[in-house]
């Protein structure tokens, strides 16, 4: 199965949310109105994360303690480590907010549809990747959180406990009720997923417009330099590798297979932007919101275009395998 490399096109419609703000940011009432739209678009998403999410299904997947452990590792210790390292090397080199965007892309949880895409395409534990970016999202909602708060303000990045009060509000009790709700129209929902997944582009293209259109307003860009972009740009690519690699190693040091470690790697080496965004949007609004996704958007193009030349590559060594299996009869045969 051959896999194709272009950008995706989540990543075009951020483009022209972009472009719009830049062209057409929102201003005086209209921006004051926005700003209500994005609070509800935000606790809709969060709302409907809730109510799809089968706890059965995650508790079942648990089964699988190791690996999962191993993919928490990394999503939740092995990452925060290399944003706080990031912090050390670029926090005197680059804006603020820039770096804040670094570290705050580290502390998230994994994504579910890209993990679950490639880790299928590879020829990979598919139920364990399911299983593992669902529980990644679960517990990130109240990890990511605490970690924000943790170590952003420990790191002088500006972020108090005054940002879980906001989180509560607008994240875990959507959430909370999505999951209370979720007998009643969880069916719905599985029978309608088009509709979900259109809540969630639209949310997230809706806090981009509004933080870029903050960001034009304020004129925060004409404090980014080419200097500052490549930095970013190599940050999200070294963290990305560093992860990758690790996560490969790791997983067959400790003997997993290679279905396994395709699970792994997949669901290890990602970041959610469809959480990252609105959870920015809640822990810093204002103009430099502009600026701290703009890593996370980055690395989430950078993440895609490597995982999916890995992917293939998976596939392209497991269809090799495979016929060396069929063949190898043969030749024994002719002898």
């Amino acid at each position: 199965m051959r896999l194709r490399l272009p950008i995706d096109r989540q990543t075009l419609l951020l483009l022209g949310a972009v472009a719009i703000a830049v062209v057409l940011p929102a201003r005086g009432q209209a921006a004051e109105i926005f700003e209500w739209v994005v609070y509800g678009a935000i606790a809709l998403l969060f709302f409907l994360y809730g109510a799809r999410l089968s706890p059965k299904a995650v508790w079942q997947g648990l089964l699988h303690w190791r690996l999962q452990g191993l993919v928490f590792l990394f999503t939740f210790a092995v990452f925060p480590v290399l944003g706080l390292l990031a912090v050390l090397v670029l926090g005197p080199v680059m804006s603020d907010p820039l770096v804040a965007g670094i570290l705050f892309l580290t502390l998230l949880p994994s994504t579910v549809q890209s993990s679950i895409a490639f880790t299928s395409i590879a020829g990979g534990n598919v139920p364990a990747a399911l299983t593992s970016a669902s529980l990644s999202n679960l517990v990130g909602v109240l990890v990511t959180p605490l970690l924000v708060v943790a170590l952003m303000h420990s790191s002088g990045l500006g972020f108090g406990l005054d940002q879980i009060q906001k989180i509560a509000l607008q994240i875990l009790a959507p959430f909370a009720a999505g999951q209370a709700m979720r007998p009643l129209i969880g069916a719905f929902l599985t029978r309608h997923r088009p509709l979900t997944a259109f809540v969630d582009r639209l949310s997230i293209l809706l806090v981009v417009y509004a933080a870029f259109s903050e960001g034009m307003n304020a004129g925060v860009w004409s404090t980014i330099g080419w200097q500052d972009l490549a930095l970013t740009v190599l940050a999200c690519c070294v963290i990305l590798l560093i992860v990758l690699a690790a996560t490969t190693w790791t997983s067959r040091k400790l003997g997993f297979s290679r279905a396994d470690e395709i699970a792994i790697v997949f669901c290890g080496s990602k970041k959610s932007m469809a959480t990252g965004i609105p959870m920015a949007g809640i822990l810093m609004p204002g103009p430099a919101l502009a600026m701290m996704v703009l890593p996370l958007m980055l690395f989430h193009q950078i993440q895609l275009f490597a995982c999916a030349w890995m992917a293939q590559r998976y596939a392209e060594r497991a269809s090799a395998d495979a016929s060396d299996v069929v063949d190898a009869p043969v030749v024994q045969a002719r002898r």
